[in-house]
């Protein structure tokens, strides 16, 4: 097979240039990978999605057992990506209606123009929506729901919020996000969830006991999963974590 590289797409954005790459891995006996990058960092991968897809499988999961396990779920996806994390959400009989946000323009148009592998998916499915907005603006302000229209005479509580925006609770792909792990900004959000709702985000580093701590502070109960994966690269297991809170009252 000969080597495949090829440039999909490139934008310029306010937080720099984005890219999306579809190319053969030579080493991985020419896998076919697509690949997104931010400037010179490399920000996701199909070939490491199992975090993103447990992201959704033991948040959702969750609520199984809880005192909404019998309704019909409206979820949120913070960030888009791939599309892995919305597509594993999807795979919930409970899941009635599901918004992914994301601030990024041209992540939502690869999935709507089906240029990466998880957009027809996510298209054809009558339960999905693709909200360009600013999560975490619209998480803590409480005049807006989450496709960033001012609310009228309720405030939106939904099912399950689902994170995976930044590097971890402390690296931040952009400065401004990290007010966002705080104290306030987590109760702004809480309150947009239901009463045994749960919040999950993932993280590219191990868990972290004062996140834990702080999600425990504001949610009333919270854990934390490594999840462990296959590296080819290094012959070995890589791991994520994924934190689970629920709001107890």
């Amino acid at each position: 097979m000969a080597f495949v590289f090829e440039e999909i797409d490139y934008q310029q954005t306010p937080l720099g240039a984005i890219s999306l790459r579809r190319r053969s891995e030579p080493r991985l006996n020419d896998l076919i990978l697509f690949e997104v990058k931010l400037n010179d960092e490399f920000l996701m991968s199909s070939l490491f999605t199992e975090a993103e897809i447990q992201l959704s499988k033991l948040g959702l999961g969750s609520l199984l057992t809880g005192p909404l396990a019998n309704e019909p779920w409206e979820v949120i996806v913070g960030g888009l990506g791939l599309g892995y994390t919305a597509v594993a959400a999807l795979e919930f009989e409970q899941l009635a209606s599901l918004q992914v946000v994301d601030v990024m323009a041209a992540v939502i148009s690869w999935h709507q123009q089906e240029l990466v592998p998880m957009g027809k998916t996510l298209n054809d499915d009558a339960r999905c929506e693709l909200v360009l907005q600013d999560f975490f603006e619209v998480a803590t302000n409480p005049q807006l729901t989450f496709d960033g229209q001012h609310q009228a005479d309720y405030a939106q509580q939904v099912h399950a919020i689902l994170l995976d925006i930044d590097h971890s609770p402390s690296y931040w792909l952009n400065p401004g996000n990290g007010d966002f792990y705080t104290q306030a900004s987590l109760q702004s959000m809480r309150n947009k969830l239901k009463v045994g709702g749960v919040f999950a985000l993932w993280s590219d580093e191990p868990p972290a006991d004062d996140f834990i701590a702080l999600l425990n502070q504001v949610f009333g109960e919270s854990s934390a999963h490594v999840v462990p994966f296959e590296n080819p690269y290094t012959g070995g297991v890589s791991t994520n974590s994924v934190y689970i809170a629920h709001r107890l009252d």
